[in-house]
């Protein structure tokens, strides 16, 4: 997964080994800003937008444990390598609790730094696309992608089915109007009857239920349609 341009917070207090990492990192296309103490660190984070954080656990203020802590207390997802001199399992076992991806003891080899830091990017790219994915049974629309598939298998959809068929996705198991999905798929000044919805959600119901099961767009007589498993 391409990582260049990445933007990494690395909060350590030792200027030896922060100077290290830093250029390290860079030369790798990584870009790097450098905090010296939790508190800093804390008030970067929280001003920019940064897609990982590397955190010495032993930092002047607030340590690296209760910086990590409060980083996901504050819901932030992005991925933590932590940097302890202190490698008992214990130790370990608490930075995890807190919330970090993974850690790394000191001394370390920046060789091996750079490959933690590589597969935390990697995965972290993998996991928020697959967040970013609407699913329901084996029907997958990706959002970025814009692509349908079914059971593995592509489904070529026109652009109006495609909003339709993301407007159900994101409202699965509710009942959806007639009115609800032409104002929603066609826009709310679009004049047309709400005919043309049936149309299109016959349309789609070729497409994504015919030669599949299970069904997955149902008739609600007198109300709409819902997209539900059964």
């Amino acid at each position: 997964m391409p990582h260049t341009g990445a933007r990494i917070l690395l909060v350590e207090d030792e200027p030896s080994i922060a100077n290290v990492v830093c250029r390290g990192l860079e030369e790798a296309t990584f870009r790097v800003s450098v905090a010296p103490d939790g508190n800093t660190g804390f008030q970067m984070a929280q001003a920019h937008a940064y897609d990982m954080y590397i955190i010495d656990i032993m930092l002047p203020g607030i340590n690296g444990l209760e910086l990590c802590r409060m980083l996901r207390k504050a819901d932030d997802k992005r991925p933590i390598l932590l940097l302890t001199a202190l490698g008992t399992t214990e130790n370990i076992i608490t930075g995890l609790e807190k919330g970090a991806d993974d850690y790394l003891v000191k001394p370390f080899r920046f060789e091996e730094l750079l490959a933690r830091v590589r597969a935390l990017y990697r995965r972290h790219v993998a996991n928020f696309a697959s967040e970013n994915k609407l699913r329901i049974a084996d029907l997958e629309l990706d959002p970025e992608a814009k692509t349908v598939t079914r059971n593995d298998i592509g489904i070529n959809l026109t652009s109006t089915e495609y909003r339709m068929l993301e407007y159900f996705m994101r409202n699965q198991r509710k009942v959806l109007s007639r009115m609800d999905l032409l104002e929603k798929v066609w826009g709310v000044d679009f004049n047309m009857t709400t005919n043309v919805v049936d149309v299109y959600v016959n349309y789609l119901r070729k497409k994504i239920d015919k030669d599949f099961e299970p069904k997955l767009i149902h008739t609600v007589i007198g109300m709409g349609y819902i997209l539900k498993e059964s």
